[in-house]
Formats: C-alpha cells, sequence, structure tokens
C-alpha cells in the first residue's frame, strides 16, 4: 500500500493574492479555482511535483491563522538558478546557505505574502534523475 502525500493546505488571508504569488511569482500551475456559494479553493502545484497546495475558505483552510506554516520545503536541481529565477520574477529570496557539502546540504529560503515559509533544498541528482519523470507529470496521471 503506497501512502502518498499530495496536498498541504495552506492558510493564507485572501486568496486572489495567493494564487498571484504562487502562480505568478513562483510558477506553480494553477490545477483548479473552483468557486460556488459554499466555497473558493484553489490547488496549485510545482513543476515537477506529486505534492500540491490548497488554499481556500473552507474550515480546513481557515482554522489555521494565514500564515503560520513554517519549513514547507521545495527541492530543486540547481539553487543559484533557482534563487535567481525567483529574484527575477520579484520574490524576496534569502542568501544561499550550504549546510555540508554533500548533495542535499545548500538551502534559500522564502515566505509568501502571509508570511508562510520555505526551504529550498538543492539535490543536483534531481537534474538527472526527477523524481517524477517528465512523461508521468500529467494531471492525474494522464499523458503529457
Amino acid at each position: 500500500m503506497d501512502w502518498t502525500l499530495e496536498v498541504v493546505v495552506l492558510p493564507v488571508s485572501d486568496i486572489d493574492r495567493s494564487v498571484a504569488f504562487y502562480r505568478d511569482k513562483l510558477g506553480f500551475h494553477l490545477d483548479h479555482d473552483t468557486t460556488n456559494e459554499h466555497m473558493h479553493v484553489v490547488q496549485l502545484t510545482p513543476t515537477g511535483s506529486g505534492c500540491s497546495i490548497v488554499i481556500g475558505d473552507l474550515p480546513s483552510h481557515t482554522e489555521m491563522a494565514p500564515g503560520s506554516m513554517r519549513g514547507l520545503q521545495l527541492v530543486v536541481a540547481d539553487a543559484t538558478a533557482a534563487r535567481q529565477e525567483l529574484l527575477d520574477r520579484g520574490v524576496e529570496v534569502s542568501e544561499i546557505t550550504v549546510f555540508d557539502e554533500r548533495d542535499g546540504g545548500t538551502f534559500f529560503g522564502f515566505a509568501d505574502p502571509d508570511g508562510n515559509t520555505w526551504a529550498v533544498q538543492q539535490i543536483r541528482a534531481r537534474a538527472e534523475k526527477p523524481l517524477i519523470p517528465v512523461e508521468a507529470r500529467g494531471r492525474f496521471g494522464e499523458d503529457g
């Protein structure tokens, strides 16, 4: 039995502002933006990730204080290039810190507009062997 973590609920104060940050500044894919008389829920996924973030106004979203998530972690093959990409998109990021010279020991970080914090870890091996192969990245297992 596989137990895969595929969604993290992220508490935010302004759904539209957060969509603009995660989609337009970070480059996450907008999977869906669903609004009806009962809810407004948005799912976004980083390129190459098997886990998405969900923001919205359901009780599971509003029971946590906006900005209360700490240390969510993204992994990239090249921290320097990823950091520069975010800087070029206007994201405020920390300096790169090398805790260990071995692969996996290099990090930088940033926060979203509400103060939820993210760490970005460099694992160079992801360049040759991504966690999710490109051919398997379609929405819900579809091709492409």
